[in-house]
């Protein structure tokens, strides 16, 4: 029976792929002709021959020669032996060694010419051999690829050109013509052909060009679909109350900034319409998101609805449901908290979810406790996930799946660049919030080495002589004797020597329970203690006004992003304050992250340069922010082409015979099987 082949076959199709090389190419992700045709070379090996004087110590070229002595073999240790052989190359001559690879000497016959790629040591006028280049691939590229104990990357590679071979024709272009003409592309056979099996560094980049943009180009296509029919899809209606809504507003005690203003505009603009709010509201620390939510949520109950705000931590969550009971004073909004200490209290929670079911309360603060199974909504209409990261995607779905597609707000205080703003939300609407409240002052930053400990204690003791409250941050609860870092313990110690009883120092870490928590952070608040020493726990959201001064030690350990957050905890007042940061930095990478500290307080320029230093990757892990992985291409290096990729694909999506269930144009068909298997875009 004849069987129409597919790039979606299995590799089991091609020869020589039995069960075990399949488990082993499918813990490459490997499961397809099309996946195998997508492993793409992680790097080349320019198998193109040398002259000895063009070569660098320890660089990995290519050397041809004529053999100028036979092949030795020596054997030491177990299973272990060395081959070596003299090769005239010019007038020098050059020793050769392979180790573990005895079997190459019957291809080392005295005369023959013969070309070796490996590593040089001008030193010793040596090569380390890798292999021995056969004669018809000994000025080429040669592809390196990803593999594993279980599979070698030249039996990836040798799949690769079969599958090549035998599915090349079934391989359709994605890119539009009239793209593909514009930035002078090559056609998808082409490129893949290329980027796998190129004849030389130029051919090789030109195909990677394509690559990158096919890459973008199909990612954001996917997106822009995304973000099409989550606009289009019915939603809920709120018609809040305009009236109560400005009278809320106009009763704050302050002005909301014209970032600020813009924002909520935004935001009452999606609430009033039909479609599924989607939408990410980000601003630097200390900008006023807290603020801006309240108002989203009071706009909801204004028309009937219930609101949810959900927040990484048991802390935070006291503190937003303190500050908007505060807010909310005097309105008749029924707000409780909702969080595991509630739950350990069966009665208070018993009588909260029933509450809830029925509608008599408006608004739940709460962290993941809002995602139990138990939790019910009578009418939910929008949900807020603050500091929206430190939730999994699977926890931020829940949430928005307690009601009949309420509309959905994430809020983050970690700046995004355009970067990401581009792939991890490119389905998104975002709002930017991008001043700070008048009459803030920028908090002074100043990097100390280890040794200027006592200089920064002293710093402190002169704050807190005028009324003033510091945090000193530790990495660690208590002591490893892996880690030569502070401890909270020890230097909970060590500064309750420095400074009682003329000062009050308390201690705030993960591993004490909520009540205890809150107890301390209440007496901080309170000033019933001058000094907190804590872990990271205070990272996000603490919000007390009269402490000045952060000081955070082994600062290197932490991240620029982290390191920002917890800057931001001080300078909520009309003092000035300081962020003094104790690190002696073993590499120029953390010497980097201090300079950048000590250069800038804008959050966005942090973030930046934080994606620049480490990588679009390690900024947001993939599981929590649904970052794509690209083989190809770089969003950091690449954001030109990424920001074209992102314009054309709005453009072609946008086009109304793009949804046309008769479409049969190849992307069309992709975005659809892309979506149609389980792809999350969260």
């Amino acid at each position: 029976m004849f069987v129409l082949k597919s790039l979606n076959d299995s590799i089991s199709v091609l020869p020589g792929v039995g069960p075990k090389k399949m488990v082993a190419l499918n813990k490459l992700n490997i499961n397809t002709i099309a996946d195998l045709l997508g492993a793409y070379p992680f790097r080349y090996e320019d198998f193109a021959t040398r002259k000895l004087s063009e070569v660098s110590d320890q660089q990995k070229v290519a050397l041809k020669g004529t053999v100028a002595s036979e092949p030795v073999i020596s054997r030491f240790g177990r299973k272990k032996n060395r081959l070596n052989f003299r090769l005239l190359i010019e007038h020098d001559v050059i020793m050769v060694t392979f180790f573990n690879q005895a079997y190459l000497a019957k291809q080392v016959e005295t005369g023959k010419s013969l070309a070796v790629y490996g590593k040089w040591d001008a030193k010793r006028q040596s090569l380390t051999g890798i292999k021995i280049l056969a004669a018809a691939a000994d000025d080429e590229l040669g592809g390196v690829y990803r593999s594993s104990k279980e599979i070698k990357q030249s039996q990836v590679k040798k799949l690769v050109a079969e599958a090549f071979k035998e599915y090349q024709e079934l391989i359709v272009d994605l890119i539009p013509e009239k793209l593909r003409h514009k930035y002078r592309l090559m056609s998808r056979k082409e490129m893949i052909r290329n980027i796998h099996f190129p004849d030389n560094q130029k051919i090789a980049k030109l195909a990677r060009r394509t690559g990158v943009f096919e890459e973008f180009f199909l990612f954001q296509v996917k997106m822009q679909y995304l973000k099409r029919h989550s606009r289009i899809k019915n939603g809920i209606q709120i018609k809040y109350d305009l009236q109560k809504l400005r009278s809320f507003i106009a009763g704050l005690p302050f002005t909301l900034t014209p970032a600020q203003k813009r924002v909520v505009n935004e935001i009452c603009y999606d609430l009033h319409h039909k479609y599924h709010m989607n939408r990410l509201l980000q601003g630097d620390v200390g900008s006023g998101k807290t603020i801006v939510a309240a108002i989203a949520l009071y706009a909801a109950v204004t028309a009937g609805f219930q609101a949810a705000l959900m927040v990484p931590t048991e802390i935070l969550a006291q503190q937003h449901a303190e500050k908007f009971v505060q807010l909310f004073k005097g309105l008749d909004v029924n707000l409780v908290l909702l969080t595991s200490a509630t739950a350990s209290k069966a009665k208070q929670r018993r009588e909260l979810l029933k509450n809830l079911e029925n509608g008599q309360i408006d608004i739940v603060i709460g962290t993941h406790a809002l995602i139990q199974d138990d939790v019910n909504f009578a009418k939910i209409g929008i949900v807020v996930t603050d500091e929206q990261h430190r939730f999994g995607v699977s926890q931020r779905q829940v949430l928005r799946q307690k009601g009949k597609s309420p509309d959905v707000l994430m809020m983050t205080a970690t700046p995004i660049p355009r970067t990401l703003a581009l792939t991890a939300y490119g389905e998104m609407e975002v709002s930017t919030i991008d001043e700070l409240p008048k009459g803030r002052k920028i908090i002074k930053t100043f990097w100390l080495k280890n040794s200027q400990l006592a200089q920064a204690y002293s710093f402190i003791q002169k704050q807190l002589k005028e009324h003033a409250q510091a945090y000193i941050v530790s990495p660690l609860i208590a002591e490893s004797e892996m880690m030569d870092l502070k401890n909270a313990e020890e230097v909970y110690a060590k500064t309750k020597k420095l400074f009682e009883p003329q000062y009050h120092v308390g201690l705030l870490h993960g591993k004490m329970s909520s009540d205890e928590k809150r107890q301390i952070m209440a007496a901080f608040k309170d000033h019933q203690i001058d000094v907190l020493v804590s872990t990271t726990v205070i990272e996000v959201g603490v919000d007390v006004t009269n402490a000045t001064v952060m000081m955070i030690l082994d600062a290197e350990r932490f991240g620029l992003a982290q390191l920002h957050q917890l800057r931001g905890r001080v300078g909520r007042g009309e003092r000035q304050s300081y962020c003094l940061l104790l690190a002696d930095p073993k590499n120029e990478y953390g010497v980097a992250r201090m300079k950048v500290m000590v250069q800038t307080n804008d959050g966005f320029m942090i973030a930046q340069k934080d994606l620049e230093l480490r990588g679009q990757g390690d900024i947001l892990g993939s599981k929590q922010a649904g970052m794509p992985e690209f083989k190809l291409g770089d969003p950091v290096a690449d954001l030109n082409v990424l920001q074209v990729a992102q314009k054309e694909a709005a453009q072609v999506v946008n086009n109304p015979a793009f949804d046309d269930s008769q479409n049969k144009d190849p992307l069309f068909k992709y975005v659809k099987h892309s979506l149609s298997t389980g792809m999350s875009f969260d």
